[in-house]
């Protein structure tokens, strides 16, 4: 179904008499409270589908009649960002999964795969996005590399992404994380801008002229707020606003008390970056409408921000409300403040009973070339004020802090000061040793091939001889997770470009939870692997590393690990 008639497309007939009354619909839900996004209210009434189409509200009949009793129906549920690679899922297994939470829509930036494999990664993701009971739409990665000196395993020009928007699928340009890029007029930027007309921003932090300048260049929404002040000003500025909560970046309690019903029309719910266990045990963006009601915010209006704010903001006319001539996609709630899904309808079937995927789980093979140190590539010999990257706690920022230290004597698990080690796994050969504050592990060491964005492996630990372990265990897998403690190992393989598994949802969540069992014994963070994943991300304040060394958001270049 389209999102819109096309031009010259003459109206269903059949549809039309059905709407009159004149011949029966095909599924009547009687007696029911549907939430109308239009006035942000729910009305007692009936609710008529046919074909997989709402006919409307009011007094029909059905070949099948289904008495609701008062129980309330919410529009399908849309994801406004998201990564699919980070819930470490392919496509087919994060739609399965969603789905049961009354996700009907996700906007999805392949940009972590791109990193990995260029088009080959895209084209896999579009592949694998088809027939599923959730409508996958792409943003066509806008930054690979991320800047121009983190290159991972692919640089995608301007002409590639003009190919890619005419795919079937793609909206538009995924988030414009290069501000630099963008502020000094980037003749490559500004051509992958010009491209498109659906453009999505990401610009953490930035304010006054540069973020008039910003959006002037034509970026239209931001999801990394995190703070009201910022958000508020990027509200006021015409910008939309993404409220994300992910499993670390869980900025919705602060930017809560900004939704109102001028604003709401503005506001979206994201999740960005979802492991899947936090997805099967807490939810998609049915989390987020519970989150944001606990803060404050009206049932009706967190409701808006997950259906038709969202479905607006991208042209998605089929979605977004129960409507006639929309899709008959919605999940049913006995409470709409506690908001705990019921029941999942797709085109007027129900979830249970609808065809699900079936056949072999494709796998992607991406070039994978990762030495694995050697002690002498993680020694630190220097010793004096040590620049040392802060984790904060549920936020994806880090603080640039100051140590005096002795490197010999690193790392300093009294001090909660621990090596993270970068190397680079596209041939490269090139090794990097920093230091961090934060994770609070007394023994042990983790690993990861999941390293926003360039997505090479990344580790740390309390010792230098586990680190080594653990990398190697992830070497021998060709990308995946690892945690090593005392003797005791658990590993997650992620066979499709060290991002994703082929497994079953079901099997990527115990092995999530036995890759935290062992974590837990470490002491420290909890969801270490989620933190450990954005320390390599150059394009968020403040400090991080790379294969090159230790990197200074606010210089926007290399520094020196000691000052």
């Amino acid at each position: 179904m389209r999102d819109s008639p096309a031009c010259g497309t003459l109206p269903d007939t059949g549809l039309i008499e059905a709407a009159r009354g004149l011949i029966p619909a095909d599924m009547v839900f009687t007696d029911a409270e549907i939430f109308n996004p239009f006035t942000c209210s729910f009305e007692r009434g009936n609710l008529a589908v046919k074909n997989g189409v709402v006919l409307g509200t009011g007094d029909y009949e059905g070949i099948v009649e289904r008495d609701m009793r008062g129980k309330y129906l919410v529009p399908g549920l849309i994801d406004a960002h998201v990564h699919i690679e980070s819930s470490l899922l392919i496509p087919r297994e994060y739609a399965l999964l969603v789905s049961r939470h009354g996700t009907r829509v996700v906007i999805a930036d392949p940009h972590e795969i791109a990193n990995v494999a260029g088009l080959q990664g895209i084209g896999f993701m579009l592949s694998g996005s088809r027939n599923l009971p959730v409508d996958i739409r792409y943003m066509v990665p806008s930054c690979v590399p991320a800047t121009p000196a983190d290159i991972g395993g692919a640089v995608l020009s301007a002409e590639e992404c003009r190919r890619l928007f005419r795919k079937k699928g793609v909206l538009g340009l995924g988030e414009v994380m290069n501000v630099p890029g963008v502020l000094s007029g980037d003749p490559s930027i500004c051509e992958k801008i010009g491209i498109f007309g659906l453009r999505d921003g990401h610009a953490p932090l930035l304010a006054g002229n540069d973020l008039n300048a910003y959006i002037l260049a034509g970026l239209q929404s931001d999801h990394e707020c995190t703070t009201s002040k910022e958000a508020e000003v990027k509200l006021r500025q015409g910008m939309y606003l993404y409220l994300r909560e992910g499993s670390t970046e869980r900025n919705i309690e602060e930017l809560a008390p900004l939704i109102t019903p001028n604003t709401v029309s503005r506001c979206c719910f994201a999740t960005d970056d979802c492991h899947a266990d936090l997805l099967m045990n807490d939810g998609h963006i049915d989390r987020c409408i519970r989150k944001a009601v606990s803060c404050g915010v009206l049932p009706e209006l967190a409701i808006r921000m997950a259906t038709l704010s969202a479905a607006e903001r991208f042209g998605l006319s089929s979605y977004g409300a129960l409507s006639p001539g929309r899709r008959a996609d919605f999940c049913i709630v006995d409470d709409p403040e506690l908001f705990r899904v019921n029941e999942v309808i797709v085109a007027g079937i129900p979830l249970g009973s609808a065809a699900l995927p079936t056949g072999p789980r494709k796998k992607l093979r991406a070039h994978f070339a990762c030495r694995v140190p050697a002690p002498s590539d993680l020694r630190i010999t220097e010793k004096g004020i040590a620049r040392v990257i802060g984790l904060i706690p549920g936020q994806i920022l880090t603080e640039t802090l100051s140590f005096e230290c002795n490197g010999r004597e690193l790392p300093d698990v009294n001090r909660d000061i621990l090596k993270v080690v970068v190397c680079n796994r596209y041939g490269k050969k090139s090794i990097a040793t920093g230091l961090v504050h934060g994770f609070g592990f007394l023994r042990g060491a983790i690993a990861s091939t999941v390293s926003h964005d360039a997505h090479n492996l990344i580790a740390v630990g309390t010792n230098d001889t586990e680190i080594i372990e653990a990398i190697a265990a992830v070497v021998r897998m060709r990308g995946g997770m690892t945690a090593v403690a005392s003797g005791q190992r658990a590993d997650l393989p992620l066979n499709c470009g060290g991002l994703m598994s082929t497994l079953p949802f079901a099997e990527v969540v115990e092995r999530i939870r036995s890759l935290q069992d062992l974590t837990s014994t470490m002491g420290g963070i909890s969801d270490p692997f989620m933190y450990l994943s954005f320390l390599s991300l150059t394009v968020i304040p403040a400090l991080r590393i790379t294969d090159r060394g230790i990197f200074d958001y606010g210089r926007f270049s290399d520094v020196g690990l000691f000052v």
